[in-house]
């Protein structure tokens, strides 16, 4: 028997933040920006209730669930797509615009998964270099070229934790050409309180040529349950939901997601956690000497050759304590690791372990 020859693929494997180390789970998971309080008492109610029901399958698309988004951010409904994380709206953007020998620009240090999606079409892409670990428009321009279908973005970026401001933005889409796409990942908007900034949901809910994803995934703490969206022109997101497979949300999760995007005090305390704590250990990590940046998103992005140790070492180090962080080797960012804010008990277990480490 012989099958059909297989296409080659030429994109790596997206490796996740780790929960084990030596097949023992960690006692601090700080490696995935997964939320530091978890999900609202109100989603997990809903999703212990719909859990009862699961011999059904769920609503094909979701409908519940983007009635709810379009009545919060107040935009069109017909003008949403739900996805198994928006990780799922990223490959199917990918597959409804790109082609072998097409191009796309994503940010020196940006989310692998752009990449990943893009390469599996056949496309190739074009890293733009990032000015002290900051986006460049500058460089992002001088990338285009007639073959360029797609710009990806996140903002706040993902490792880097930092971001673009309102006029930044908006100059980008002024300056690409109209017939290319900007897709701006919002994953971590909520975190950002900066006057300057603005997401991608506010700055282009009316665009023509920009779809914006947001995730469950972060602040809204159902990481486990895969659920994210995305918001662009009509034309586009007719295609996705065609495109789209059925019931590739669960029931549970639409429920749980629906709960929890209405629980705004919840939301506010995540969000006054992790502002709190940003703070607290980025002055921690300058007093180690630790190298870091003030971050837009739950996590920070450290560097350790100012005190000339390994970040090798010293992810070995703090997983044999028990906590897991996020190695940067896979990012190209040397010596770094990227550390997710936790609850507050973790936190302060990390600056006492990093302490004793660094010998300080």
């Amino acid at each position: 028997m012989s099958l059909p020859k297989a296409r080659k693929i030429n994109a790596e494997k997206y490796l996740p933040g780790l929960s084990l180390f030596r097949q023992k789970y960690a006692k601090v998971k700080l490696s995935a920006n997964e939320s530091a309080l978890g999900p609202s008492p109100r989603a997990i109610k809903e999703y212990t209730k719909a859990s009862k029901d699961i011999l059904r399958y769920p609503d094909a698309d979701g409908n519940f669930l983007k009635k709810t988004i379009s009545k919060k951010f107040k935009i069109n409904f017909d003008q949403i797509i739900l996805g198994s994380g928006s990780d799922q709206i990223f490959e199917l953007l990918c597959k409804l615009f790109l082609k072998k020998g097409d191009e796309v620009i994503v940010s020196q240090y940006s989310f692998i998964i752009y990449r990943i999606y893009s390469r599996i079409t056949g496309a190739k892409v074009l890293f733009a270099k990032e000015k002290n670990y900051k986006i460049s428009i500058k460089n992002i321009l001088s990338k285009v070229t007639n073959k360029t279908k797609i710009v990806f973005l996140a903002n706040p970026n993902n490792p880097t934790g930092t971001f673009l401001n309102k006029k930044d933005l908006l100059y980008l889409r002024k300056k690409l050409r109209k017939n290319i796409l900007l897709v701006i990942d919002d994953a971590y908007n909520e975190y950002v309180k900066d006057k300057d900034f603005s997401s991608g949901l506010t700055l282009f809910s009316k665009s023509k040529n920009v779809v914006v994803t947001r995730t469950f995934s972060k602040i809204y703490g159902l990481a486990g349950l895969r659920v994210g969206w995305g918001y662009g022109p009509k034309y586009i997101l007719k295609v996705l939901n065609i495109l789209k497979p059925p019931f590739n949300v669960n029931r549970a999760a639409l429920f749980a997601a629906s709960a929890a995007i209405n629980d705004t005090s919840w939301l506010k305390k995540e969000i006054k956690h992790v502002r709190r704590w940003s703070k607290i250990l980025y002055y921690e990590f300058k007093k180690l000497k630790i190298e870091t940046n003030k971050s837009g998103g739950n996590f920070l992005l450290v560097n350790f050759n100012k005190i000339k140790r390994d970040s090798k070492e010293i992810f070995q180090k703090l997983a044999n304590n028990g906590i897991l962080v996020r190695r940067m080797e896979v990012y190209g960012i040397k010596n770094s690791l990227r550390i997710t804010i936790g609850k507050s008990k973790e936190n302060k277990k990390l600056i006492k372990v990093l302490k004793k480490l660094i010998n300080v």
